[in-house]
C-alpha cells in the first residue's frame, strides 16, 4: 500500500538525513524516482524547483509535494494526495524530532566535550558531499537540456547558469533579484 510505503520511505530519509533539506534531495531523489519509481526526473526536478521557491524548509516541502505526486500517480483521488502530501511530511519529520528532544541536555551539557565535536567534525565533509550530491543531481539533461539534441537550451542554460553564479558569489546580488533576472531572461528567451 501506498500509504505505508510513504511512511517507511520518509521516516528512513528523515532519521538517516544530516545537513538539512538540500543535503536530503538526493536521498529523496534515490527513493521515489530511480528505486520505487514513483515519478520521472522531470516530475522530480519540477518539485524540487517548486520546494525551492514556497515559504519552508525545502526537504518537507519536497516531501510534501512528493507524497501528493506519489499517491496521485497510483491512482487514488485527490483528497487521498492531500492525506499522502500530510503523511510524507509528517514522516520526514516525527523521528528527527523524536532524536533532537531525547538527545539534546546531553549535547547542550557536552557540546565541548571531544566525543561530540569529533562527531560533528565527521558529519561536516558528509553533508558537504550530501549538498554536492544534490547539486550535481540538479545539473541533468533534464535541467540543461541535452547538448546533442537541444543544443540552443543547452546553451543558454549553461549561460543562465554561470550569470546566476558568477553574480550571486562575485557580484554579491541579491538572490531574489537573481531569480527574478534569470526567469524574465527565460521568459524574453523562449
Amino acid at each position: 500500500m501506498i500509504f505505508l510505503e510513504l511512511f517507511y520511505v520518509f521516516s528512513k530519509i528523515g532519521i538517516f538525513n544530516f545537513g538539512g533539506g538540500y543535503a536530503m534531495l538526493s536521498l529523496i531523489q534515490d527513493e521515489v524516482v530511480n528505486k520505487h519509481g514513483w515519478m520521472t526526473v522531470n516530475e522530480f526536478t519540477d518539485i524540487v524547483a517548486v520546494s525551492q521557491s514556497t515559504p519552508g524548509p525545502i526537504g518537507i516541502n519536497c516531501a510534501t509535494y512528493t507524497g501528493y505526486t506519489a499517491v496521485i500517480h497510483a491512482g487514488y483521488p485527490t483528497w487521498a494526495a492531500v492525506l499522502g502530501a500530510v503523511l510524507a511530511s509528517l514522516s520526514v519529520i516525527w523521528l528527527p524530532f523524536i532524536l533532537m528532544i531525547s538527545i539534546s541536555r546531553y549535547l547542550i551539557k557536552h557540546h565541548d566535550s571531544k566525543t561530540v565535536t569529533s562527531i560533528f567534525g565527521t558529519l561536516r565533509p558528509t553533508i558537504i558531499g550530501l549538498i554536492a550530491a544534490a547539486a550535481l543531481m540538479l545539473m541533468s539533461k533534464e535541467n540543461f537540456g541535452d547538448p546533442k539534441q537541444e543544443s540552443f537550451v543547452f546553451v543558454v542554460s549553461v549561460v543562465l547558469f554561470m550569470f546566476a553564479f558568477v553574480g550571486t558569489r562575485l557580484f554579491k546580488v541579491h538572490p531574489i533579484i537573481m531569480i527574478l533576472l534569470c526567469g524574465l531572461a527565460g521568459l524574453v528567451i523562449y
